[in-house]
């Protein structure tokens, strides 16, 4: 039997059903009322996942990071925090300075998948009394490892920013997997010519391998250029 009825509206941000359904019967029997917006295969875009949130008048969204097609969760928290309502961020992934990034958008708090049922639980029963959920000195850590990660992103983007746009073009296809030699088919030059452009590429960003290039500008969240098809 439920403890209570209706303590908090819940809504809940989930793109794996498994996972989805077990907080929801966790949750109902709890005494919570809980909405659920259905992530579709086709990719929604955040302004409309927040109407769909709005339309259950959650005062506790629990929000995945990885939306699949929809994309990133994290965009979702500061809109649906300056809506007033709590957002607590649950999700598989272990960067903290995620986490941070989270935080500082305005969430609650953010909990692993991995964590007892009670926690989430006892996080949306405090939420509903008012009270905090993350103490000043974690919430503190969790902010300053994301402006650190932040500061490293800002400065690996400068170094990519002084790439020239031919090294833009190469660097985009040694990330989609691209040899030397198939560089130099494309662009119509020799083989020499891209190790060059290789070299100068490396030297620029500050590593000492392609596979480091190419790690250098995933980590950075880099978009190459747009491809022009003649």
């Amino acid at each position: 039997m439920p403890r209570s009825r209706c303590l908090t509206r819940v809504t809940l941000v989930e793109d794996h059903e498994l996972f989805a359904e077990a907080l929801d019967v966790a949750l109902t029997l709890e005494g919570h009322e809980v909405h659920r917006v259905p992530i579709s295969d086709d990719a929604m875009s955040t302004g409309h996942l927040f109407e769909a949130i709005l339309k259950s008048r959650p005062r506790v969204v629990l929000l995945d990071l990885h939306l699949g097609a929809s994309g990133n969760g994290a965009s979702l928290v500061q809109p649906l925090s300056l809506a007033g309502i709590a957002v607590v961020v649950v999700t598989g992934n272990i960067d903290r300075a995620r986490w941070g990034e989270c935080l500082s958008y305005g969430a609650r708090t953010v909990l692993t998948k991995s964590s007892p049922l009670n926690a989430i639980l006892g996080t949306i029963r405090m939420i509903g009394e008012g009270r905090s959920v993350l103490d000043r000195e974690q919430r503190d850590r969790l902010l300053a490892c994301f402006h650190e990660e932040r500061g490293r992103v800002v400065d690996s983007r400068a170094r990519l920013e002084s790439l020239t746009t031919r090294e833009r073009e190469v660097l985009d296809r040694l990330i989609n997997g691209n040899q030397v030699r198939d560089i130099a088919q494309t662009f119509f030059v020799s083989e020499a010519t891209v190790r060059t452009q290789v070299k100068s590429i490396l030297a620029k960003l500050g590593v000492s391998s392609q596979l480091a290039a190419v790690t250098f500008a995933l980590h950075a969240r880099w978009r190459p250029p747009v491809r022009h098809v003649s």
